[in-house]
């Protein structure tokens, strides 16, 4: 037998297969902007949305930047300031710029 929700709400996909999630669930979840979302695919069909713990971080990343930081311990020596030339040089590559993570995709997003 199933459980009958303690609360239902709707939300509609864009174009882009976004939505906004209602502020009930926002609220149960005890959501804010950035957090992340955990979808679970049920066996008969249904999905189960739930807040993903931020220390579901990516566990290659971490041994990476503890590999980072060991290393920057050990041989201190070994760290550099950036030269002015070579600043500019990754500034022309990856076209650093303002963004805005909260600027709608597009006008329909509004």
């Amino acid at each position: 037998m199933t459980a009958l929700p303690l609360f239902e709400a709707e939300s509609t996909l864009t174009d882009r297969y976004q939505t906004t999630v209602p502020e009930p669930v926002r609220a149960a979840l005890k959501l804010s902007k950035r957090d992340k979302l955990r979808y679970a695919i049920q066996a008969d069909g249904s999905v189960l949305m739930t807040r993903a713990d931020s220390d579901d971080e990516d566990p290659v990343l971490g041994q990476f930047l503890g590999f980072i930081a060991r290393d920057v311990a050990t041989h201190p020596e070994r760290l550099r300031s950036l030269d002015q030339g070579l600043l500019n040089r990754i500034q022309a590559l990856v076209g650093l710029g303002e963004i805005d993570l909260d600027a709608p995709l597009s006008p329909d997003d509004e």
